[in-house]
């Protein structure tokens, strides 16, 4: 690409590495810039502010809570207007603003049980003039009750409310993306989904749960990253492991988490597509497990599944 300037150039090569993919400031940098026609130099430039504005994206930090719970600090890149999900230690979300030098403007709450509703009412306190998001009238400081495909915006992030009663009746999952993006999206599963497993059936059903976890949940884009609301996975893959001993995904996954763990970090995200490969309750069509809990309905294979994993003892190792 010709460039009149060697400062030009220098800049130029500065900002392809920058804003582009590896592959695209390869061949840019190595195309014939002496005979590069003006109609390139401007596909150059619309590269560049294209690149930009695409990875220009959402941030997500998470905040480790009480024992193992999760909370989320959702963050639009573009505008700096945050989110954050299930605050119940609000003193740590309002460092965590302080230190990302974000606008806080809403909560978004997935259900009303105390260690993911409780912090609600001292951060309106805290932060006064906040939105809070929930599917569930028992979801404390509420101000916006949402229902299934209810959407708005955070920024220029786009949230979609799932409805996804089972753990309680007013469950919600807050499934999140942005246009023109090359990251991929985000879900916050709350106590529906779990890495490797699903929350308790409190206030529904195995077919509420089949519903939630396969028909909604499961339907959204493999690539989807499943932030959820507790770091249960080591526990959650020695059942799995207990019901398809011969699942090497399994075995491999545990072997990560549990080193994960021991360095004290975080098993969060997962992604929609790593999910169907280790997480029994998301793996109820499959044979191996049906076989386990001697069932050939998925459903009643839920319905098995969770009863057993309610009674099960984790083993030490």
């Amino acid at each position: 690409i010709f460039l009149p300037h060697s400062q030009n150039r220098d800049i130029f090569r500065a900002v392809i590495v920058e804003k582009c993919d590896d592959l695209a400031a390869h061949q840019f940098l190595n195309f014939d810039r002496r005979s590069a026609p003006v109609e390139v130099q401007a596909q150059a430039a619309a590269l560049i502010h294209s690149a930009a504005r695409k990875r220009a994206n959402m941030r997500i930090e998470l905040l480790p809570a009480l024992t193992d719970n999760y909370m989320y600090l959702l963050i639009d890149v573009d505008s700096k207007e945050a989110a954050v999900v299930d605050p119940v230690e609000p003193i740590k979300v309002v460092e965590a603003v302080r230190k990302h030098g974000v606008k806080l403007t809403t909560i978004l709450t997935t259900h009303h049980h105390w260690d993911h509703a409780s912090g609600n009412e001292k951060m309106v306190k805290l932060m006064p003039g906040l939105k809070v998001y929930g599917g569930d009238d028992r979801v404390d400081a509420i101000t916006k009750k949402v229902s299934h495909s209810h959407n708005f915006k955070l920024g220029s992030l786009n949230v979609k409310c799932l409805f996804t009663p089972c753990h309680t009746t007013g469950h919600i999952c807050y499934y999140v993306t942005k246009e023109n993006s090359t990251e991929p999206p985000a879900v916050f599963t709350g106590d529906t989904m779990f890495v490797a497993g699903c929350g308790k059936f409190f206030e529904g059903t195995a077919e509420q749960m089949y519903k939630a976890l396969i028909e909604i949940l499961g339907r959204l884009p493999p690539e989807t990253r499943v932030y959820c609301g507790h770091e249960y996975t080591v526990s959650n893959l020695k059942f799995a492991r207990h019901v398809e001993p011969n699942n090497e995904v399994i075995q491999k996954k545990l072997a990560w988490a549990k080193e994960k763990c021991s360095n004290g970090e975080p098993t969060i995200p997962s992604t929609l597509a790593d999910e169907f490969t280790f997480n029994p309750f998301m793996r109820v069509k499959e044979k191996s497990v049906q076989d386990h809990v001697k069932q050939t309905d998925p459903i009643e294979t839920m319905r098995s599944l969770r009863k057993e994993k309610d009674g099960f003892r984790v083993p030490k190792e």
